[in-house]
């Protein structure tokens, strides 16, 4: 895939993001989209981001990555997200699955998140729909990300 189709990804969800959360930092490749916001509580950019990613098996995961080196430090950011689970499971439904990296489920990395179909073709509207399901998992969880 090229890089095209998440372009078009990352330019609905700085579109769709709320301004108060200040301006996003991005990076995407031809296999994924990833976006945060504010200082990184550690000063490592972008260990804690929202990512649409396309899967080996050619599905999508979407929804939210922490990435910091320890196993303990990515824990303590899901348990907090987890601590406000009745607050954002009704934003984001019952797919939102917290836990190990996929793929890499005996790492460090942990995340919250859900699999499902590439939507195809990939052109604008399909873009759009992972744009607004990432930018539901960014409204649900950011208030909660540094609580």
């Amino acid at each position: 895939m090229s890089t095209e189709f998440f372009e078009q990804v990352a330019d609905a969800v700085v579109g769709l993001v709320p301004p108060d959360l200040g301006p996003p930092s991005t990076r995407l490749t031809a296999i994924n989209f990833k976006v945060w916001f504010g200082p990184q509580a550690t000063g490592q950019e972008g260990r804690e981001h929202y990512e649409i990613q396309l899967l080996r098996d050619g599905s999508v995961e979407i929804g939210f990555h922490s990435e910091h080196r320890s196993a303990e430090q990515n824990d303590a950011v899901l348990e907090r997200l987890l601590a406000h689970e009745r607050e954002w499971r009704k934003a984001l439904g019952p797919n939102a699955t917290p836990g190990p990296f996929l793929g890499r489920e005996e790492g460090p990395w942990r995340r919250l998140s859900d699999v499902g179909p590439m939507p195809r073709p990939f052109d604008v509207e399909s873009a759009l729909v992972l744009a607004e399901r990432l930018t539901t998992y960014v409204e649900a969880l950011e208030p909660f990300r540094l609580a």
